[in-house]
């Protein structure tokens, strides 16, 4: 009998938070604390598949190359988007490994470079609206904006920074090979930071090449979700369960949704965009597609809780 599959999608911040000293020891002991609650799941009798963010990760990154800038060529997004992949997958993969060893289970694991393409049409090529990176100065910025082309905004009293596109997700470019991994019961770190979004180069044969975007995390892993028939699709955040009126004396909790109440929910506005959102969009999308899956919102530590059921906010027909 085939194990059941379940993709777990979690934020750049599990590993590398504000508070944090951002040095490498402290991100690898946090993976490694991620890494055990993933391994409980495990236990419940899954084959798992991990999607990391990168916010962080990513934005440190691109801090790194402007301050280079005049010593070494500044790489494109999608380079920087790709070097956070392997920056994490192989933390992620030295801490599973480790994790696993502790915990004397013979398991192999594998972090799969993952390229996910996206429409060069997608509108959010002509208005973009996802911050990214440094911040700088109105003076700083103008001349960015003549000179590299970039689209910037003023961040909330902050200062101005680069904004991209966030388009939708359509395909994953190594979708065979994850699921070859998954069929024969790797542990699949896969879909980093969202994917490294490329689009078709019709000049090129139809090859693909990189695009300057941003895919978001919770839509790359439920698109791999699909495409790898999982079971349960895991959005882990940091609040235990999805609440309409958050934060007001009215906030209430829900322990589990229909895809229809969901939507009525999103209409009326109760998840903000770039936070719980995306999350509830992508939890419906999934629980849609196929009869039987089903997809759970809630904390990280709670998350093997919500394989019995016993937490978080599932979302399902």
């Amino acid at each position: 009998m085939e194990k059941p599959i379940a993709v777990i999608a979690f934020g750049g911040n599990a590993i590398l938070d504000k508070g944090d000293d951002g040095s490498f020891e402290t991100q690898l002991e946090k993976a490694k604390t991620a890494c055990r609650e993933m391994l409980s799941i495990l236990h419940k009798g899954y084959d798992i598949c991990l999607v990391h963010g990168n916010g962080p990760q990513v934005g440190n990154l691109l801090i790194q190359f402007e301050k280079a800038r005049d010593i070494i060529p500044v790489p494109p997004l999608d380079v920087a988007v790709a070097s956070s992949q392997g920056l994490l997958g192989h933390m992620l993969e030295v801490s599973m490994r480790s994790v696993l060893a502790e915990d004397n289970m013979e398991k192999d694991v594998a972090c799969i470079l993952t390229q996910v393409v996206v429409d060069s049409e997608d509108p959010s090529f002509k208005n973009p609206t996802k911050p990214i990176g440094p911040f700088f100065t109105k003076k700083d910025a103008e001349c960015l904006m003549e000179k590299q082309g970039w689209k910037m905004v003023e961040d909330a009293g902050r200062g101005w920074r680069r904004v991209v596109a966030s388009p939708e997700p359509k395909k994953i470019v190594e979708a065979d090979s994850i699921l070859n991994l998954l069929d024969n019961e790797f542990i699949v770190i896969a879909c980093g930071g969202g994917g490294i979004p490329v689009v078709r180069d019709y000049g090129n044969k139809g090859c693909y090449k990189g695009v300057a975007a941003v895919i978001d995390k919770d839509m790359g892993g439920e698109l791999l979700a699909e495409d790898c028939g999982a079971d349960v699709l895991f959005l882990l955040t940091a609040v235990e369960h999805v609440a309409i009126n958050f934060g007001k004396p009215d906030e209430k909790w829900l322990d589990s949704l229909t895809p229809d109440e969901a939507r009525k929910y999103i209409g009326e506005g109760h998840f903000a965009p770039g936070s719980m959102l995306p999350k509830v969009e992508a939890a419906v999308e999934f629980a849609e597609s196929a009869p039987g899956r089903s997809a759970l919102i809630t904390l990280l530590e709670k998350a093997k809780d919500g394989v019995a059921g016993k937490t978080g906010t599932a979302i399902h027909q």
